[in-house]
């Protein structure tokens, strides 16, 4: 079995996919002012299980699209959808960030917590631009560092999972240059990374060892996982999930 499939399998029952909560969801949707307007038209840029989803379903009036590149997260989402009485607000489609077939110009807002990074976050707001409507709204948590200075394991490690982590200064210049009015900008607390994410994961560890009996790949994966949050734990102080609302400058 190779190691996507392993990942699904891990990661397919959570409620998330990533740090974040709904407390969050919800203050990035009040500072976007998207909840005041009506007959909106937003995507939800790899939602995996659809934890955000079912908020933006919840909050908005919407026509709302979500979006993820493997069919069993989607699948997930829809009986989560189902069960919350959403499923007629909720599009679902398998695809690409990098093969999007929305129309220019046809979209209000474009969402995407914790996600971008697949595609890196410069590539990411310069590409999706295209598809909102003139003055419409990107809203993405980014993993970014806290702090000027970093321990040197903190940075090695998070350089070599993803180069493009920098500091919330460094992403609001990204987002200028490439035609964006920053609107808000906070950070994810632990509760969304210790409650919300990682204690989730490891009580499913177990579970997860023993569906593929314990073979060398699904522990080296646990293994990885249980790195990542021994360096959280020791290191939070220094980075985090930003969360980034910006509009669309008027061409």
């Amino acid at each position: 079995m190779d190691d996507m499939r392993l990942l699904i399998d891990l990661h397919r029952p959570a409620q998330r996919q990533g740090p974040g909560n709904t407390a969050h969801t919800l203050r990035a949707l009040a500072l976007s002012g998207l909840a005041q307007r009506q007959q909106l038209k937003v995507a939800d840029l790899g939602c995996g299980t659809g934890a955000s989803t079912l908020v933006l379903a919840q909050a908005l009036d919407a026509d709302l699209t979500a979006v993820d590149f493997l069919p069993e997260f989607l699948t997930e989402l829809q009986q989560r959808a189902a069960l919350a009485g959403l499923g007629g607000r909720i599009t679902c489609q398998a695809a690409s960030m990098q093969a999007l077939d929305f129309a220019p110009g046809s979209l209000d807002a474009i969402w995407s917590e914790g996600a971008i990074y697949n595609i890196g976050f410069e590539s990411g707001v310069q590409a999706w631009k295209r598809f909102l409507k003139p003055g419409g709204v990107l809203a993405v948590s980014e993993l970014t560092w806290l702090s000027a200075e970093r321990p040197a394991e903190l940075q090695t490690y998070w350089h070599a999972q993803y180069p493009e982590v920098g500091t919330a200064a460094q992403k609001m210049t990204v987002l200028e240059r490439h035609g964006y009015s920053p609107v808000a900008y906070f950070v994810l607390d632990e509760a969304c990374w210790l409650e919300a994410y990682y204690r989730p994961m490891q009580q499913r560890f177990a579970g997860f060892l023993r569906q593929h009996n314990h073979s060398e790949a699904a522990r080296a994966i646990v293994a990885q996982e249980e790195t990542e949050i021994a360096l959280y734990e020791k290191c939070r102080a220094f980075f985090s999930y930003g969360f980034y609302v910006a509009k669309k400058i008027d061409s």
